[in-house]
C-alpha cells in the first residue's frame, strides 16, 4: 500500500461521510462534486429503486440539488430512472474497480487469503474501516456463510462484526466516543451487543487479547474470529476474519486452531505494507 500523499497544513481531511456543506467557502473545494458523491453514497446497501425525495433525505441535501445530481448520473450512465425512481447501474462499479486495480496490496493479499481458506477450510476476508463501516477488499469463500453474499467493496457494520471490532479497538477514546455518537447500535439478532458500556468492555478485551470473536451478532448460526493486520511500523491498517457455522466445538476451534493460522496470514499480508 502506498503512503498517502502529504496534506497541506491548512487543510484538515474530513471523514468520507462528512457533509459537503462543511467546507462551504473553501475556494479549492468543489462542492458540486462532493454533493454528487454524497448522493451516490445515499443509495447505500439498498437494492430497490429510490425516489429523489428519499435520496435527498438520506443525503441531507435539498430536493433540487439531489435532482440535478441524479440527472447528471443518469446522463453519464451511472444511474437509471424508472418513472419517479432511481437505481445505480453496474457502471458505478468501475469507480471501485479503479481503486482495487491500482492497489497492489489487494492483489498481493488475495493469494494469502486463499491459502488461509484452504488450510482451515473456511471462508475468510480482508477489510478496512471506511467511515463508520467495514469495507471488504478481498475474500476467499469456501462455504456460503452469510445469507447476503459479500462482494468486493461490500460494507458491514463495525460494532457487531469480529473484523470491525478489531478496528474499533484501535480508536482513541475521543474517536470511539464520536463513533458511538454517530452510529445507531441496532440489533441484527438477539445476540447483538447494543449496550454502549458492554461494547466498550468488549473492545477493551479485544485490545488485551489482540483478536475478536463475533458469535451470532450479525447473523444467526454464524461466528467469526478477526485479527489485525499490521504494517512494518506496527500500525493496524486492516483486519482479516474467518467465518464459520457456529456451535460450541466450533467456538473452541476458533481460538485453538484457526487463530494461529489467521495470525500467520495477517503477518504475511502485513509484510506488503510500508506504512
Amino acid at each position: 500500500m502506498y503512503p498517502p500523499s502529504p496534506t497541506p497544513a491548512y487543510k484538515v481531511p474530513l471523514p468520507a461521510q462528512a457533509h459537503p456543506e462543511q467546507l462551504r467557502g473553501d475556494p479549492d473545494f468543489m462542492q458540486t462534486l462532493a454533493r454528487g458523491l454524497h448522493v451516490i453514497r445515499a443509495f447505500g446497501e439498498r437494492r430497490q429503486p429510490q425516489t429523489a425525495a428519499e435520496l435527498a433525505r438520506r443525503a441531507g441535501l435539498s430536493r433540487a440539488v439531489t435532482q440535478r445530481c441524479l440527472y447528471t448520473l443518469v446522463a453519464l450512465g451511472y444511474a437509471e430512472q424508472h418513472d419517479r425512481h432511481y437505481v445505480l447501474t453496474p457502471l458505478i462499479l468501475s469507480l471501485g474497480h479503479a481503486y482495487f486495480a491500482s492497489t497492489p496490496f489487494v492483489s498481493l493479499a488475495q493469494p494469502v487469503l486463499e491459502e488461509l481458506s484452504a488450510a482451515v477450510n473456511e471462508t475468510c476476508a480482508l477489510a478496512i474501516m471506511e467511515g463508520n463501516e467495514m469495507m471488504y477488499l478481498a475474500r476467499s469463500e469456501v462455504h456460503r456463510i452469510l445469507a447476503t453474499s459479500l462482494g468486493l467493496g461490500s460494507r458491514l457494520p463495525a460494532y457487531c462484526t469480529a473484523i470491525g471490532r478489531i478496528m474499533l479497538a484501535q480508536l482513541t477514546p475521543v474517536q470511539l466516543a464520536r463513533y458511538l455518537e454517530e452510529v445507531e447500535l441496532k440489533p441484527y439478532t438477539e445476540y447483538t451487543v447494543v449496550q454502549r458500556a458492554r461494547l466498550c468492555a468488549e473492545l477493551e478485551q479485544v485490545q488485551r487479547q489482540d483478536y475478536a470473536i463475533g458469535d451470532q451478532e450479525l447473523e444467526l448460526n454464524v461466528c467469526a474470529i478477526g485479527v489485525p493486520v499490521r504494517s512494518a511500523s506496527g500500525k493496524v491498517v486492516s483486519a482479516i476474519n474467518v467465518s464459520l457455522k457456529t456451535s460450541r466445538p466450533q467456538l473452541d476451534r476458533l481460538t485453538h486452531e484457526i487463530l494461529p493460522a489467521a495470525r500467520a496470514a495477517a503477518d504475511k499480508i502485513g509484510r506488503f505494507l510500508v506504512l
